[in-house]
């Protein structure tokens, strides 16, 4: 049930809660004080009662003066109506006893010091006594037993009444205080509603809007610098989305758009069997080119989402880079490009998908290093990790583009990239999420005319 309350009204109930039990805690406290004074206070005049019976009783030194006891305490002790006294001989007769007292039958009768004698309480005719029992000794020897017991009911009345007069203080005190705790309660949470309120204002075309951290009490500080930096991550994400979109749409236009062009002018007017053969192997090539797209959009899509399956198994990076530089040996020589690779190194992941992630910097390594250049596959290992660095000469690429280099149909030169030879535009995407997938990382590098790109694996 509690699960279900607003945060005032949590805050509102506890609050109540716990004024009510220390008030509650501070009333016993209070009574249970002002019930031992007055213990304390019919134990002083009981006590100082006995005494003067104690007083009495040892100027006794003969049986007749025993037998006259009675006069003297009955005049010191019978007048006061409140009390009830119960004086016994040496032979357990009653020498002198209140009318209708009826004291316990089994008192604890203390013979040396009144101070530690136990304070007894009993009930008789709906009244509450408290009483002292002590036995004295006479001139003579002999011992005389004393009970004298106080009517508390005027201090049970007053302790009645001011139970009474507690809980009804505490009953309206813990109510104010419910209604204290909840105006504090909505005071206190008023910047937590500003937030809430300037949160639902953020919607998708107003992801630059922000909470301000500064305006709020330091406990909700960090929760607004925390939402901030999501909104921050979120306002990255939809813009990255929204290029991606629009990159996305660009590229499929081009090829749907020459493949509807070219099957229009096909269908304008009869051609002979080879003019068709030419336009649909040109339409094929742009087929090839959707597919090719496609598919690597859905190896992103499961790579980011974590639905690649990594197959674990050593991988032999020297190797499979030979394997590469004997595939492209052809379009080196033809373009007297020198391939080099130095050292070696195992890792464990999935063979195709780093032989894929190789592949795609050895071409774009190709694709953009000039007639005579090179090309240096160098594997090391430093600090921990082993480093795969493919290294080209060329033209530099500008700083303001390299840490764009890995995202989706990103190309430094967009005049180029539906010229003759050039990829989709997710190579190197694509090579970020298999390092990823493999706990690795890829980076890029470029200046004084030489481009380096750093696959970095754990070790």
């Amino acid at each position: 049930m509690i699960a279900r309350l607003s945060l005032t009204a949590r805050l509102t109930l506890l609050f109540t809660l716990g004024s009510g039990a220390v008030l509650l805690a501070l009333g016993g406290l209070v009574g249970g004080a002002i019930e031992r004074h007055f213990e304390e206070l019919d134990r002083a005049e009981l006590t100082g009662k006995l005494q003067h019976a104690q007083h009495l009783i040892a100027q006794v030194d003969s049986l007749a003066q025993l037998e006259r006891l009675s006069v003297p305490l009955g005049d010191a002790f019978l007048a006061h109506h409140d009390l009830l006294v119960q004086v016994l001989g040496p032979d357990q007769q009653v020498l002198l006893a209140t009318p209708d007292a009826q004291f316990p039958s089994r008192l604890q009768v203390l013979e040396t010091d009144l101070a530690l004698a136990p304070l007894w309480t009993w009930s008789q005719d709906g009244k509450n006594y408290r009483g002292l029992a002590a036995t004295f000794p006479t001139a003579m020897g002999t011992q005389v037993q004393v009970a004298m017991a106080i009517d508390s009911e005027h201090h049970d009345a007053f302790l009645r009444t001011l139970q009474r007069s507690l809980w009804l203080f505490v009953a309206c005190a813990a109510l104010l205080m419910g209604l204290l705790g909840w105006f504090a309660a909505r005071r206190g949470l008023a910047p937590l509603r500003s937030m809430r309120e300037q949160a639902a204002a953020v919607t998708a075309h107003s992801l630059d809007r922000r909470l301000p951290a500064q305006a709020v009490p330091a406990e909700l500080a960090d929760l607004a610098a925390t939402l901030n930096e999501m909104l921050e991550r979120l306002e990255e994400a939809f813009r990255r989305l929204s290029d991606f979109s629009s990159d996305l749409a660009h590229e499929l236009r081009t090829p749907i758009s020459n493949l509807m062009m070219q099957t229009q002018v096909a269908l304008s007017r009869p051609r002979d069997a080879d003019s068709y053969r030419a336009i649909l192997e040109s339409n094929a090539e742009e087929f090839e080119r959707l597919a090719r797209m496609i598919a690597d959009m859905l190896f992103l899509a499961k790579a980011e989402n974590g639905l690649a399956i990594v197959q674990d198994e050593p991988v032999d990076l020297a190797r499979e880079v030979r394997d590469l530089f004997d595939f492209y040996e052809a379009l080196a020589d033809e373009r007297h490009i020198v391939l080099a690779l130095m050292g070696d190194g195992m890792v464990q992941g999935d063979r195709l998908m780093l032989r894929r992630a190789l592949n795609n910097l050895l071409s774009n390594a190709l694709r953009h290093t000039p007639p005579g250049g090179r090309v240096t596959v160098t594997i090391v290992r430093q600090e921990g990790q082993l480093l795969l660095r493919v290294e080209n000469t060329g033209e530099t690429i500008p700083a303001q583009h390299l840490d764009r280099l890995f995202e989706r149909f990103y190309r430094v030169d967009p005049a180029r990239q539906h010229a003759a030879g050039e990829g989709t535009g997710l190579g190197l995407a694509i090579t970020q999420a298999i390092l990823r997938a493999h706990r690795g990382a890829v980076s890029a590098a470029s200046e004084s005319g030489l481009t380096v790109f750093t696959l970095r694996f754990p070790y």
